[in-house]
């Protein structure tokens, strides 16, 4: 495929997917979009240490460099250029930092934009404490749990009228008098939306969060709803995800139901157990019961509360990775927004925007590199070598720039290897 503004490297390899499945050699091309804001400095640093990892490994990472945001205004004078969509599409896994919807861009979000149009269904927000991560909480290591949350649907499907519009009005008519809605909508202007949670949506997403407990020895996937009030959303999606997991799944995957009514609460070593939880009383749950949830897959506005909720557990969300997923692609990206006044500093921390690279490199079946860039981090907030967010929060320390920490990870990295 060619490009117009963008430069393919000369070398490494293509990664392919069949049914899927990703065929990842081990030089791969990897796309990666710096983004806005603080990303012209995690991103760089982050690049450095997920080659570090790879070399370490004997691998080695072709970086690609694509555009969105403000640095695609600047080359193409349009936010989303066809390049960048092409090349996520055709090198299959990529790696991006946080992107700033400027007002009047045509997009509600360019994060939820490239979700969709690449249809990466699937937002993974793993959340785990790293020794020496200053937290609210008493046990911020009892938290180790995987949020599954849905990405095209829900809230963010973006359906809705402004209040005041002739639309709205149509709306609030069809509603009342074809649809015989007798609840009370108030008079005057009122805006309106409307939420779709589909079975195709849902069941997608909870095979992925199924999978991934098989697949990592996870005990448990919990449904995260509102479905004792929104019933044939929430609740149904609910009940799609149970369908999924009795008919599915075979004796790999019981429901609690059945953990409890026939076996007195005891789980075999290698099943799953799916139950599910209304979405406020898992807001709390997370606080007094950290421990006993593993796996969450829930719609779009529960994960996002959810997820946040988790990572403010465990330190916030400068420290907090993501990826979303589609059926063989992949695009990892850190929870934390763009921060400009920040930018170009070399001041934020990149742990972020480094761990989610390790989504990554899992993702593509180099666990041996995930785990070096683990261990590499750890090693640098635990000697408390950190950057100047977690400085603030600790007695002693040495207060380091971005690049600084990338270059302290790097060489634990090499150490290690």
């Amino acid at each position: 495929m060619s490009y117009e503004r963008v430069d393919v490297p000369s070398a490494g390899e293509q990664i392919t997917s069949d049914d899927s499945e990703l065929n990842v050699p081990d030089d791969p091309v990897v796309p990666i979009i710096h983004g806005d804001g603080i990303g012209t400095d995690v991103a760089p640093a982050a690049q450095r240490v997920l080659g570090a990892a790879a070399e370490a490994t004997g691998r080695e990472i072709h970086w690609m460099r694509i555009y969105a945001g403000e640095s695609a205004r600047e080359r193409y004078d349009e936010n989303l250029p066809d390049d960048t969509l092409d090349a996520l599409r055709e090198f299959k896994v990529g790696i991006k930092g946080p992107l700033t919807t400027p007002v009047g861009a045509g997009y509600r979000s360019l994060n939820v934009a490239l979700r969709k149009r690449l249809d990466l269904y699937t937002n993974m927000r793993p959340t785990y404490h790293i020794k020496g991560v200053p937290s609210p909480v008493k046990d911020p290591d009892a938290m180790d749990m995987v949020n599954f949350r849905e990405n095209t649907e829900d809230v963010y499907a973006g359906i809705e009228w402004e209040a005041g519009t002739d639309e709205a009005e149509r709306v609030r008519e069809f509603v009342e008098e074809e649809m015989g809605f007798t609840e009370s909508i108030h008079e005057g202007p009122v805006g309106i939306g409307i939420k779709p949670i589909s079975e195709f949506g849902t069941k997608r997403l909870v095979r992925q969060a199924i999978d991934y407990a098989l697949e990592n020895g996870r005990e448990s996937v919990t449904l995260v709803h509102k479905g004792n009030i929104m019933k044939f959303t929430e609740g149904t999606f609910r009940d799609w995800g149970y369908e999924v997991a009795r008919e599915e799944y075979g004796e790999n995957v019981i429901t609690e139901d059945t953990l409890w009514d026939e076996r007195d609460g005891e789980a075999p070593d290698a099943d799953v157990v799916v139950n599910d939880r209304i979405a406020d009383n898992m807001l709390q749950q997370i606080l007094t019961r950290t421990g006993e949830y593993d796996v969450l897959a829930m719609p779009n506005l529960n994960g996002d509360y959810l997820s946040d909720a988790a990572g403010a557990q465990i330190g916030g969300l400068g420290i907090a990775p993501g990826a979303n997923i589609g059926d063989g692609r992949l695009l990892a990206e850190p929870v934390h927004g763009s921060a400009p006044k920040y930018a170009g500093q070399d001041k934020v921390n990149p742990t972020a925007m480094i761990l989610s690279g390790r989504i990554m490199l899992d993702q593509l079946g180099w666990n041996d590199a995930a785990d070096l860039i683990y261990d590499g981090v750890e090693d640098a907030i635990s000697s408390k070598k950190v950057t100047y967010d977690i400085h603030r929060q600790i007695d002693g320390g040495e207060k380091l720039a971005t690049s600084e920490f990338a270059d302290v990870v790097v060489d634990s990295i090499e150490d290690n290897a």
